[in-house]
């Protein structure tokens, strides 16, 4: 059995996921289309403290782009895209849509994704036959007005938006956009799947298993079964039945990483490029460390999202990103776009123990360019964590 180093592991994950693809001086369509082959899905969350997070992954392997080319890729006649539970929330390749067959039929099963009652029915009748003849509409727009219960610490869902998301899990509707206040808009999946897609057979249980495990795996490039049990949100039990079947076409083969408790699985079609020259910062929703446990033992790096912790709890504060330099993770950063005073607040910046000595240079490098393509004009240093002053330092130097 082959054995590779920690240090192999992580290049081969990381030009797996983009970074060592050469940059286009403008990011095309083209740019996106690769972009997205190599990341699988695009995770949607609504925190805007930064940027929302689809946007983010785009960014960071693709450099300062037009983000209306997510726009034009997830709408129209020609959409690339579609917004489903791939991962959580996300946008996956509008040909996945079959593939999500049984997955839709689950939560049909079951009610949706967090389930409805019986009770819901007539709710359920009332709003397929009104988008069906309104067309793409919002939970706020098929609203009674009904008073909002006050009873849930989160959303606060009406009644209609429960129900929508429950038809939307189980793919009797599909979400053909957002409004500028990022609610969904819902229509009917034929008026929003293209019909060469809607007309694709339906992939049986196992079929649709084996082809999201071979995804997660290029994505990964190398992997434990857990890995790839959770790029899709699969089962450990599906996962091995599909990955047996993977490794025994050659798809797959099993390998060995010094330090890895469990077996890893490396991809065919993996590369392992000699260095990688990255200098990025990554969402806490980008699928390099999604998984916290994969993070760790490809960067030695502890990462956990504090934006759902009580701040006298938080460590490093609410929207830490962090900071891949080369092919490690060599710090992290809590930022905020100030919109109104046109600047990115870092709130506080620590380093790793492994950071190099260029790392604040580099860092303020790269909040420049990111505050350039966010349309803000300047980059403020608070004084929290050990490695703000030296950045502090950094502004104003060209």
């Amino acid at each position: 059995m082959e054995s590779l180093s920690p240090a192999q592991a992580r290049r081969i994950a990381l030009a797996a996921q983009g970074f060592a693809d050469k940059a286009h001086t403008t990011p095309t369509m083209r740019t996106l289309d690769r972009t997205v082959e190599r990341t699988g899905v695009l995770q949607v969350d609504s925190v805007n403290v930064l940027q929302r997070a689809h946007f983010m992954p785009l960014y960071s392997r693709m450099g300062p782009y037009d983000v209306d080319l997510l726009r034009r890729a997830s709408t129209g006649r020609e959409r690339r895209l579609v917004e489903y539970w791939a991962h959580m929330q996300a946008y996956m390749p509008v040909e996945l849509w079959p593939v999500m067959a049984h997955r839709m039929a689950a939560h049909r099963a079951r009610r949706g994704k967090w389930g409805t009652s019986q009770a819901h029915d007539e709710l359920e009748v009332s709003l397929l036959a009104e988008i069906t003849e309104r067309g793409a509409s919002t939970a706020r727009e098929l609203d009674e007005g009904l008073p909002r219960t006050k009873d849930h610490w989160g959303w606060n869902w009406s009644e209609t938006r429960r129900v929508l998301d429950a038809m939307f899990s189980a793919g009797q509707l599909a979400i053909t956009g957002r409004n500028g206040q990022f609610e969904i808009r819902y229509d009917l999946p034929e008026r929003v799947i293209p019909s060469e897609i809607l007309a694709l057979p339906i992939p049986s249980k196992v079929e649709a298993d084996v082809e999201l495990v071979r995804r997660a795996a290029r994505s990964h490039g190398i992997a434990t079964a857990k890995d790839l049990a959770d790029y899709y949100r699969m089962s450990v039990a599906s996962t091995t039945l599909a990955l047996a079947i993977l490794l025994e076409s050659g798809e797959v083969s099993q390998v060995d990483v010094q330090g890895w408790r469990r077996p890893a699985y490396l991809h065919r079609e993996a590369r392992l490029p000699r260095r990688i020259s990255a200098r990025a910062l990554l969402s806490p929703f980008d699928p390099v460390v999604w998984e916290r446990a994969r993070t760790e033992a490809l960067f030695d790096f502890r990462y956990r999202i504090e934006i759902y912790t009580p701040a006298h709890k938080r460590v490093h504060g609410y929207y830490v990103l962090p900071f891949l330099l080369g092919d490690r993770i060599v710090a992290r950063v809590d930022l905020k776009a100030d919109r109104l005073g046109r600047r990115i607040l870092v709130q506080s910046a620590y380093a790793e123990p492994s950071a190099p000595g260029d790392t604040a240079a580099e860092l303020m490098r790269e909040l420049r360019r990111l505050a350039g393509w966010l349309d803000l004009d300047d980059v403020v240093v608070a004084g929290r964590g050990d490695l703000a002053p030296g950045l502090a330092t950094q502004v104003g130097r060209e």
